[in-house]
């Protein structure tokens, strides 16, 4: 089924229809990258200066939390899929909570940390596909972007204080620190708990998984690399940005560059949610991997100018990408959001990994020559020359994995309310109001105004 055609509903329209649950949400949305960030992004330091252990071994530690909280997002969706969206999230909150109380008993038993580390990723892998799929559940497909980027928005403006207030008491007051991140996320797990079950939780009757359905089942292919690969480029600048930046201005001109950044996808991807939605795939892979290239070329100047154009240009292209790639892979997959959510996740953080680790070895090389500027423009260079490779798989796969899964091809679902479901196709097909009724057996899906599903699966 093609895409609707029009605007759709504005910004300020789609969110009005929030409801109390997902406002609730959406508060928990910057709540708890406030509270991680009050933490994570110092565990370097505090693992090293804190608690003594050597920069080798952080660098290890540091590596396999970031791999599990990325790539275990499709267990994570996995498991929403089978118990519910609320429950799952429920227990990974709890997982978190027990992380961040186990930091606390780090400053006694230093090895402690590493286990609370993982702890507090494999709540982030277990949470965040169910988060977007509850966000999401049951709303129209044009209204989609517009809540999806507004949690995104949110997400990112806890991440940007996050910082920022717990910066004076990472290494002076550990402590105190530690025990109010372990109570916000206590009192947001409480909240969840209150939240209206949904999907499987329900114990609605055809609402579970089908049985044997591995883990990528289902896969958008194309969404799905397209996705490790922004992320492999896009981490070029997350990881190394630092290291040049403060040496070629200093370490509050990089949390300038990084502000600037936090802002413009709290401002910028909100407003342009609809756009992106509207446009073709092709097109926003372009552009976004165009700012991408751009950003990264001219990083290559190692002015401050030039870092933060080079982080406003960057920031504009994943603004489209990271969306936009979402969009595609609900669009195109038959599995539930949270399994798809789940999926992005993994290739996000094979995307990551890929670039630890070979663009590690790339910044290395280029800063014993004497020319760490290289390092970007080569990252610029694999911007423009890798993307093609994907529109060439597109082509390659041919319009049957180009357009959206028919009804046919889908795993059963379960009508939110009624078994008989009337589905207006009139916008961009050639059918007329169908109107279908199902006895909910395996193999004989019901067929809605989301490309043959239920909204919320």
């Amino acid at each position: 089924m093609a895409e609707r055609v029009g605007g759709g509903p504005g910004l300020r329209t789609a969110l009005s229809t929030l409801t109390g649950p997902l406002r609730f949400l959406l508060l928990s949305s910057f709540l708890i990258p406030l509270g991680s960030f009050m933490v994570l992004p110092f565990m370097s330091v505090f693992l090293h200066e804190r608690l003594g252990m050597g920069l080798g071994a952080v660098g290890v530690v540091l590596a396999a939390a970031s791999l599990v909280q990325f790539s275990g997002g499709v267990l994570g969706g996995a498991l929403a899929d089978r118990v519910g969206l609320r429950r799952t999230m429920l227990w990974a909150l709890v997982v978190r909570t027990a992380g961040f109380a186990a930091f606390l008993a780090a400053l006694r038993w230093p090895p402690v940390a590493v286990a609370a580390l993982i702890l507090t990723c494999c709540g982030a892998a277990l949470y965040l596909p169910a988060n977007k799929a509850y966000l999401v559940h049951g709303v129209a497909e044009e209204r989609r972007p517009a809540f999806l980027s507004a949690g995104n928005a949110a997400l990112n403006a806890g991440m940007a204080v996050g910082p920022l207030v717990a910066g004076p008491f990472v290494l002076s007051s550990p402590g105190p620190l530690f025990l109010v991140v372990t109570a916000l996320f206590a009192v947001v797990a409480v909240g969840h708990a209150r939240l209206p079950a949904v999907g499987p939780e329900k114990d609605e009757p055809g609402s579970a998984p089908v049985a044997g359905q591995g883990l990528l089942t289902g896969i958008a292919v194309l969404p799905f690399v397209a996705n490790g690969l922004a992320f492999y480029l896009y981490f070029h600048f997350q990881h190394y940005l630092a290291v040049y930046a403060v040496e070629r201005a200093s370490s509050e001109f990089y949390s300038l560059v990084l502000l600037t950044c936090f802002v413009l996808v709290i401002v910028v991807q909100p407003l342009a949610s609809g756009a992106i939605r509207r446009m073709s795939y092709p097109l926003a892979l372009a552009i976004g991997f165009a700012g991408l290239a751009a950003g990264m070329a001219v990083l290559a100047a190692g002015t401050r100018t030039a870092l933060l154009a080079g982080g406003v240009l960057i920031t504009l292209g994943d603004i489209v990408l990271f969306l936009k790639n979402d969009l595609e892979a609900l669009r195109r997959s038959p599995r539930s959001d949270a399994v798809v959510f789940g999926q992005q996740r993994l290739a996000a953080g094979l995307g990551a990994c890929a670039s630890g680790v070979l663009g590690g070895q790339l910044y290395g090389f280029g800063e014993r020559a004497g020319h760490a500027g290289w390092f970007w423009l080569f990252a610029a260079a694999q911007c423009v020359l890798l993307p093609p490779l994907l529109l060439a798989l597109r082509r390659r796969r041919g319009t049957a994995s180009a357009a959206p899964v028919t009804a046919d091809a889908r795993t059963p679902v379960t009508p939110l309310t009624d078994p008989t479901v009337t589905t207006d196709h009139t916008a961009t097909t050639d059918h007329t109001v169908t109107t279908v009724t199902t006895d909910l057996t395996e193999g004989k899906p019901v067929p809605d105004d989301a490309h043959g599903r239920i909204p919320g699966r």
